[in-house]
């Protein structure tokens, strides 16, 4: 048997924590306020790890939740996995110097 880790999500998109149907960004289902209050209660159900994108980063291709993933990091002792709109390696630096355990490249068309 293979081992695996499940690393639970949170979509951020203009600070909420959302669903998109099918990476639709007119098809988007908020589903609470707050990714502190979405992780921590990841964390108090057992969770090791969070993966974070920010979508709004991804679709103005640089970080634009930073403040809210870095509440995240700073909030819990969960290991963080962030993604969206990260290209360059001032981007990687800033959320790795918040503390974020792994960071997703994008790549730029």
């Amino acid at each position: 048997m293979t081992a695996f880790s499940i690393y639970p999500a949170i979509d951020i998109r203009g600070g909420n924590c959302v669903r998109l149907k099918q990476g639709d960004y007119n098809e988007e289902t908020v589903y609470h306020d707050s990714p502190v209050h979405v992780a921590k209660q990841y964390e108090s159900e057992g969770s090791r790890y969070v993966h974070v994108v920010d979508l709004d980063g991804a679709k103005q291709k640089e970080p634009v939740n930073f403040e809210s993933i870095k509440a995240v990091i700073e909030s819990t002792n969960l290991l963080v996995q962030v993604g969206g709109g990260i290209r360059t390696e001032a981007h990687i630096k800033q959320y790795l110097d918040a503390g974020a355990n792994r960071v997703i490249l994008a790549r730029s068309p």
